[in-house]
């Protein structure tokens, strides 16, 4: 479990691909090391991982991790070159105060940065997320004005929702675009998105209730009480 507030800024330095997925090598990582064992959980851009290598002295600190093909698939990490930042937050502590919100580390899709403008000191970011497929279902319902949504890691608030341009918002202060790779993105990069997963277990319970029916049940459950009322009020 993690926060979304980033640690640390790291460099890919290695990468190593094969047929089931790739091997990604993280430098000028010392400043996360020093508690690191072999298995533990860092989060990179907002993927859960497991380090299977590092040395925290060599090449100003260094970790390995192992991307499946699901990661590479569902994020943005299979497009990261030698030389790119990358998002960095050790697994939460149970010692520390909880400043952000419950980050699983386990990226629900990606979306792509549509638009970036200047509001004072700060700086405003729009994305888009690309067309629901039955596979891939649309990831807006979960999204709110004012909820978080986690973007490449960082436990961010939604400033705007779309639903019918299929687009959102959020709003970067000066103090956290010095600390993020996403204020460097360019207008067309993808970012990585894991919404609020109360927001999973709410639409779980709901569907559940009304038989899994989902949005057909809902459909049925106001059909039905609008005819009781009509009936109610004699005008059916």
């Amino acid at each position: 479990m993690f926060t979304g507030l980033i640690e640390h800024l790291g460099t890919v330095s290695s990468i190593i691909l094969d047929s089931g997925g790739c091997t990604l090598t993280i430098s000028d990582s010392a400043a996360i090391l020093d508690d690191c064992h072999i298995g533990d959980s860092i989060a990179v851009n907002g993927a859960c991982l497991t380090v299977t290598k590092f040395d925290q002295k060599d090449k100003g600190g260094w970790f390995e991790v192992w991307l499946a093909n699901e990661t590479l698939e569902r994020t943005d990490l299979g497009e990261r070159k030698v030389g790119d930042q990358l998002n960095l937050e050790r697994a939460m502590g149970a010692h520390i105060r909880f400043g952000g919100h419950f980050v699983q580390g386990h990226v629900d899709g990606t979306a792509i940065l549509v638009s970036k403008s200047a509001d004072g000191d700060s700086l405003r970011l729009l994305f888009q997320f690309p067309e629901a497929t039955p596979t891939r279902p649309s990831l807006l319902p979960y999204l709110i004005p004012k909820g978080y949504v986690t973007i490449d890691g960082t436990s961010l608030t939604l400033t705007v929702v779309n639903d019918a341009e299929g687009t959102f918002g959020v709003m970067l202060i000066q103090h956290t675009q010095e600390k993020i790779t996403l204020s460097k993105k360019t207008v067309g990069a993808k970012v990585n998105i894991e919404v609020d997963m109360v927001g999973k277990y709410v639409e779980k319970s709901v569907v559940a209730a009304l038989g899994g029916g989902g949005a057909e049940s809902v459909r049925a459950l106001v059909e039905k009480v609008v005819e009781d009322v009509l009936a109610k009020k004699g005008l059916k």
